[in-house]
């Protein structure tokens, strides 16, 4: 049996930055808060809590005074650092540059129209769209930088409750898939007969390419292990469209998930992941099914 792990899978650049400063916060203090899971995988976040990374939530934030506090890749509204002003709470930002810009684009956006309306120059504020899963943390923190005025929408069905007749501006979340983004662009087109409409990709490249290489991986073996945590929507995207290519491929959390019964007349296993999949865990599981199947 040939096992390959795909090249391409794995932690994306956000992650990996986030997960390097807390282990380095980590080396120094032996303690530090993360608010949120560092990354949505709960082999990855358990390796880090050993360490003493402790999750907490916003209500425990509002709880804390004088410790340090790591925001993750996914970024944070502005009201998140008010809390940690307010409570002398030391921020260590771990926020994905790519989220980063997105953030300040459409918070200049916000400011910049709310500013011409005050001055008489518009009569409306744009309605901002973001194209995104309603309540995932990095969609939290874009709309946070429009005072919680941006309509968040996960699909084209959402178009319905709509005023599409109001100038629009559309971002969308850095992990969502260039065809649902162009498809919702196309309806939007095809439903608007006035108003402006400007829209802007701001999908983060190094997520969006892995798609057409993730479809190769899967067509060249009998079978796929797909690994990713159960909270992961990169990961629940990936895993149709791999499944699409392969019938053969099969969602694993943990080494626990494997069933090795749909693996036994293959002849080449691939294993690959999500962006928030570790390394080291789809390293564990090539070597389990390889001493598994070991004559």
């Amino acid at each position: 049996m040939k096992i390959e792990i795909d090249s391409n899978s794995g932690f994306c650049f956000g992650v990996v930055n986030a997960i390097e400063k807390a282990e380095m916060e980590l080396e120094h203090s032996g303690k530090l808060y993360c608010l949120g899971d560092i990354v949505h995988n709960a082999s990855e976040v358990e390796r880090l809590r050993k360490k003493g990374l402790e999750t907490i939530t916003h209500k425990d934030l509002e709880n804390l005074t004088d410790a340090r506090v790591l925001l993750r890749a996914h970024g944070e509204p502005p009201a998140t650092y008010r809390t940690a002003e307010k409570k002398h709470i030391t921020v260590v930002d771990a926020t994905c540059p790519v989220v980063l810009q997105l953030q300040r684009r459409i918070k200049q956006a916000y400011d910049s129209h709310r500013e011409m309306v005050q001055l008489g120059r518009i009569e409306k504020m744009p309605l901002i769209l973001i194209y995104g899963k309603d309540g995932h943390a990095e969609v939290n923190g874009l709309v946070g930088q429009t005072d919680g005025e941006a309509v968040v929408i996960q699909s084209a069905d959402d178009l319905d409750a709509i005023d599409l007749s109001r100038d629009i501006l559309l971002y969308s979340q850095t992990t969502k898939s260039l065809e649902g983004f162009r498809n919702l662009v196309e309806e939007i087109k095809r439903r608007k007969t006035s108003g402006k409409f400007e829209y802007f990709d701001t999908i983060c490249r190094q997520v969006a390419s892995r798609l057409t290489k993730l479809k190769e991986f899967a067509r060249s073996h009998d079978a796929v292990i797909f690994v990713s945590g159960a909270k992961s929507s990169n990961g629940k995207v990936l895993f149709d469209e791999c499944h699409k290519i392969n019938p053969n491929s099969y969602l694993v959390r943990d080494l626990d998930d494997l069933d090795f019964e749909v693996l036994k007349d293959k002849q080449s296993i691939g294993i690959c992941g999500a962006t928030s999949t570790p390394r080291w865990l789809m390293t564990d599981i090539a070597e389990k099914i390889a001493d598994e199947f070991r004559n």
